[in-house]
Order: C-alpha cells, then sequence, then structure tokens
C-alpha cells in the first residue's frame, strides 16, 4: 500500500501518483454487452470473418466482411515461396484495411461468425503486425456470444467509406525458420507447437493435395494446442485458467512466446491468449509447412 505521505509528496512535486495499468485482457477482449454500448460510436470498424454466406445471412449492425484470403497470401501454385498462408507486404495490406474503412482514429473490433476462432486471431494479429494493434480487440465468443444475449443481427450490408491510413509501421512480430532454429538455445523464448498433440507426437502428419508434412516437431518445442485456450463456447478461458495452462505447458512468466502450428492460423489463437497474459509474442508464418520442406531443419518424433 503507497503511504499517505508520499501520496501528499508526489502531489506536491507535481508527479502523477502511480497507478496500477489495466491488463493486457481489458483491452484485447471485449464482451458483447460492451459491443453492444460502443455500436453506435462514428469510428468504430467492426469486421465479420467467415464466409460470404454466412455474412450475408446475418451479421452485427454495420459489420464489414472480411476473410482470410483478403489479407493473406496464398500460393499453391509452386511458383513463389509455395506457402499456402503469408503476410503480404505493408503497402498491401494498407489499401485492403482502408478499403474496410479503417482509418489512423479507428476502433477496430474482429469477430468470427461460421469461421474458426483462430481464423479471427489471425485477422487481429495481421492488424497488430501492421501497427494497428493498439487499437484493435476481439469480441469474446464471437457473433454466437452476441446472439446468446438476444441482440439483433442484420442482412443489411453497410455503405463502406475508404478509410485514411498513413503508411503502416510493420512490426517485427513474425520470423523465419532461420530464427526458429536459433531461438531453440534461448531460455527468454518459448517454442510453442499449437497443433494437435497428435500432429506434435507425430501420430499424424499434417499438410495437403500439393504436399504432406514430415511427422513429429521442432526440436524443443512445447505442447499448447490451440483449442485449449477457449471452452466449449469458443469463449477465451479466464487468465486464471490461462496462466496455468501456460505454465503446465512449461511457458514461464515474462518468456516471449514463438508460436508454429500447420500454416500460421492456429498459432495465433495461442498467441492471443500469451498477449493477454503480458507475454510478448511472435509468430513463425510459414509454421511447419515451412520447416518441413527442408531436411535440414530436423524434426523430433516422440
Amino acid at each position: 500500500m503507497t503511504h499517505p505521505l508520499a501520496l501528499v509528496l508526489v502531489a506536491s512535486l507535481g508527479v502523477p501518483a502511480p497507478m496500477n495499468p489495466a491488463p493486457p485482457r481489458d483491452a484485447l477482449l471485449v464482451s458483447a454487452t460492451k459491443l453492444a454500448q460502443r455500436l453506435e460510436d462514428p469510428g468504430l470498424v467492426l469486421l465479420h470473418v467467415g464466409d460470404r454466406a454466412d455474412y450475408t445471412s446475418g451479421h452485427i449492425e454495420g459489420a464489414r466482411h472480411v476473410s482470410l484470403a483478403d489479407i493473406s497470401i496464398s500460393d499453391r501454385t509452386g511458383l513463389g515461396s509455395g506457402l499456402t498462408l503469408e503476410m503480404p507486404d505493408a503497402a498491401t495490406l494498407r489499401e485492403k484495411f482502408m478499403s474496410l474503412g479503417i482509418s489512423d482514429n479507428s476502433r477496430i473490433v474482429v469477430y468470427f461468425g461460421n469461421a474458426p476462432f483462430q481464423s479471427a486471431t489471425r485477422i487481429v494479429f495481421t492488424l497488430d503486425y501492421a501497427g494497428l494493434g493498439e487499437q484493435t480487440s476481439l469480441l469474446d465468443g464471437g457473433l454466437a456470444a452476441w446472439v446468446r444475449e438476444g441482440r439483433a443481427v442484420t442482412s443489411a450490408v453497410p455503405e463502406v467509406r475508404p478509410g485514411r491510413l498513413k503508411p503502416l509501421t510493420i512490426r517485427p512480430l513474425v520470423v523465419t525458420r532461420e530464427d526458429v532454429r536459433a531461438s531453440r538455445g534461448d531460455t527468454s523464448r518459448a517454442i510453442v507447437d499449437a497443433r494437435h498433440v497428435d500432429f506434435y507426437a507425430g501420430a499424424q502428419s499434417g499438410g495437403s493435395m500439393f504436399s504432406r508434412h514430415r511427422a513429429g516437431h521442432i526440436p524443443g518445442a512445447l505442447s499448447l494446442p490451440f483449442t485449449a485456450v477457449t471452452d466449449a463456447r469458443l469463449m477465451l478461458r479466464s487468465p486464471e485458467e490461462l496462466a496455468s495452462l501456460f505454465a503446465a505447458k512449461g511457458v514461464k512468466p515474462g518468456d516471449t512466446v514463438l508460436a508454429y502450428c500447420h500454416l500460421g492460423q492456429q498459432a495465433t489463437a495461442v498467441l492471443f491468449a500469451a498477449r493477454t497474459l503480458g507475454h510478448k509474442v511472435l509468430l513463425y508464418d510459414g509454421s511447419f509447412e515451412d520447416w518441413t520442406r527442408f531436411k535440414e531443419y530436423p524434426v523430433t518424433k516422440p
């Protein structure tokens, strides 16, 4: 407890009294109730993550439709990098965000409709990567939570005026396979495999019709499946539950969480949860799809 005399001295010197900062979760996560109170805010930009038919059938009033394909690069042709899901360059992201009505002073709320939780967190991560993280939140529980509270949805598509964004300042949140290999001896970084435990253990191998991944996981990686951070209703677990989960999986307080999955989507669910606990985060964007293509990068199969 701060002594009363100390508060007097601080005030007399014109120095602000010490304050407890709000938990990161308060800024990153918004409830349906709180969102309803902000719905008339002219600076609010709502992003509905799902397919077009899902959006058309019913969305929160004013929401704009967005999909992963809108803000990522997918190369299934083998002509480029060959990866399924990658971050675009800054200029491409800026143009797309402005087309969604996002401006420098926008307050952005992302929610998932029929898309999985990890699609919405990938959108949130991309906004953070683009320097817009401090003004971006996720609707806890997505559209289903909104509907459970008896709140209305609409099929009306809003008129969207293009936003105005200054050139993006990309944050160094995405790492390469070389960075991951170099991080394996760094005790301040926790390399986390966000895939289902069967993939981590090598009982199953991921991949697509274009290529199969090797079975197993990156040596030294911890297993923390993305499904563990939400409950049965896809609500983010409580701070106490998440802290216990991360500790049980071997992530220490203060660790930078470096996560990967199959393609770079599921990992963002774990990274979002880590951010609510105050961890710094990094995404191996190429994830196991990238790692497994190179024989000189080892794989552990228990």
